[in-house]
Formats: structure tokens, sequence, C-alpha cells
């Protein structure tokens, strides 16, 4: 055990080198960033409280799943600092204060807190939501802690947040054109300018992952298999409202979700199907027996789970979310 994770430590440092040349792509200069005060609206201004009565006369005709999908992935954002100290706990990532995975680890980090900031402050605006019952959730979230099945190995971590950015990238997306239907403007605007940045962090974990498997393909292939064997869940998997038990609310977020097509059963394997494609598993050489055996059975795992969303049904609509006004 103390030889995989010395080499794994090794095999990060290497990385490390390529992800400092590409950081610059990978994260935008803070100076000429987006901030949340750039989308919404301006208290400084005398038209401040027709831009407030504008910004709630067009969240009114948001539906009430998507208003409930919304809420949720502003919790997940806003439990920003769980992932961040779990990002510092990975081997051969964050421990070193002055390395260069410290730095990328901040400067994600930053740019990452600026979504639930933006976010949190419409839906106050919005006046569709009961913001103490949110707050109380995106508590519990932080509290409740981040146990996703990777520990403390770099390459389980980062196979999850290639993932995981990808993921994001599709909801937010998604929310921007449903919101843009429902005729609020303003709500696709910004999460259209979020989704960006998912998909910026997504193309950098997932280089990050490509430059392991060039290096070390054999263990990076068995983690890439043991993530798919228990499944990747979502960041808010443990989220949960007052009164009830950890994870127990999540359910009927992800309902909502699937209800909306904003992420569903099928947008999991097709991500499946793009890291497959993007770290060339099916091409990849130099595998040993488990290697191989990892490799098998990610590449047949795709149809399976294609035949199990296909029989999926659609979940009705029989929740009622303590976070939602009305």
């Amino acid at each position: 055990m103390k030889f995989f994770e010395e080499k794994r430590k090794e095999v990060m440092k290497h990385v490390e080198k390529y992800m400092l040349e590409k950081m610059d792509e990978f994260l935008k200069p803070i100076d000429t960033n987006w901030q949340p005060a750039d989308l919404l609206p301006d208290s400084t201004r005398e038209t401040f409280f027709s831009e407030i009565k504008e910004l709630q006369e067009s969240s009114a005709g948001l539906s009430y799943d998507l208003i409930a999908v919304l809420i949720g992935d502003t919790i997940t954002e806003e439990a920003l600092p769980t992932y961040e100290s779990w990002l510092t706990m990975v081997e051969g990532v964050s421990r070193d204060e002055a390395g260069g995975w410290m730095r990328w680890t901040r400067q994600w980090t930053a740019e990452e807190n600026r979504h639930g900031d933006l976010l949190n402050k419409y839906l106050y605006l919005s006046g569709r939501v009961n913001m103490r019952m949110m707050e109380v959730s995106t508590q519990y979230l932080i509290a409740d802690g981040f146990d996703i099945g990777t520990g403390a190995d770099p390459y389980r971590n980062f196979i999850y947040t290639s993932f995981q950015e990808m993921a994001t990238n599709i909801s937010h997306r998604r929310v921007a054109t449903q919101a843009k239907r429902d005729g609020d403007t303003l709500l696709s605007k910004m999460c259209g300018v979020i989704a960006a940045d998912e998909a910026r962090h997504a193309k950098a974990y997932k280089y990050f992952i490509s430059k392991v498997f060039e290096i070390d393909p054999n263990e990076a292939m068995i983690a890439f298999e043991d993530m798919m064997r228990k499944k990747i869940v979502m960041p808010a998997h443990f989220l949960r409202e007052v009164g009830l038990r950890v994870g127990q609310t999540f359910g009927h977020f992800t309902d909502a979700a699937q209800r909306l097509g904003i992420y569903t059963a099928v947008d999991y394997v097709d991500i499946m199907k793009e890291l497959i494609e993007e770290w060339h598993i099916e091409s990849t050489k130099e595998l040993n027996e488990a290697g191989e055996k990892a490799r098998d059975y990610i590449t047949s795992l795709p149809v399976r789970l294609t035949r199990v969303a296909e029989r999926m049904k659609n979940p009705m609509l029989e929740y009622k979310f303590s976070w939602i006004n009305g």
C-alpha cells in the first residue's frame, strides 16, 4: 500500500508540471473574470427597485420543478468549503502549501465560489424561496460531510471531478435553456456563465487524468473501474431539509431534474461514454490482467446502463419542498 501511495505522489508531481503550463487556459484572470455584481441589480442605481420588480416578474414564470432544481444546484454550489477541504486531503495534490496543486485548489475554489454567491442572491431577490429553509439545508450539507468513495486517492478524486464538472455543466446549461423558455432571460444568462466555468473546469480535470493514463495506465484503469462500480454520486447526495434524515431530500431533487430533463440517467451514461473516448480506454496499452478486466467492465457498462435508463419511468410530482414559497 505504501508503494502505491508513493507512486501516486510521484505521478501527481509529474502531472503538476502540465497543470501549471495550462493553468491560464483552465482558469480565468480574476481582474477580468465576471463577478455576481455584473449580473445582478445594482443597489447604487435609482433603477434598483424597478430592476428587482422586473426580476420577480420574470421569475414568477419559472416552473415549480425548475425552482426546486435551481435551489438544489445553489445549495450544492454553496457547500464549497466542503469540497475545498476534501481536495486538500488528497495524496500528492494539495498538502504542500506552496506547491502547484495547492495553487490550483485555491484558484479553482475562488472561481467556483462565485456560482453560489450569484444564485443565492438571485433566489433571495426572486421572492419565490423560503430562504431560511434553504440556508438550513446548506448548513446541513456542509456539516454532514462529503463521502464520495474516493478516499485520499488522487486518481479516484480527479476521475470524480472530471465526471462531476461535466454533470454540473449539463445541469446549469439546461436550467439556462429552460429559464429562457419560461421568459427569464436574466437567470438564463446567469446559468449560462456558470455552465461555461464548469465546462472549463471539466476540461482541466479530464486533461489531468489523461496525463495519469499516459504514465500509470494500469492503476488509472483500476481506479476508473472502481468509481464506475461505486457509481458517481452527486455532491448533494446528503441533501436534507428540516426534520428529515441525511440524504432524504436528494431523491426528490433528482426526481425534479429527471422530470424536466435537466439531468437524467441517460446523461450519466453519455458522460461515461465521453470519458471512455477522451481517455482512449479501448486502446490503452500496457495493462496487466487486473487492468484488462477493469477495461472490459468499463467498456461494457454504457450498454447495460442504457438499457436500465430506457426502462426508467419519469417520476411523478408528489413532493413539496420546504424551500419553495406557496
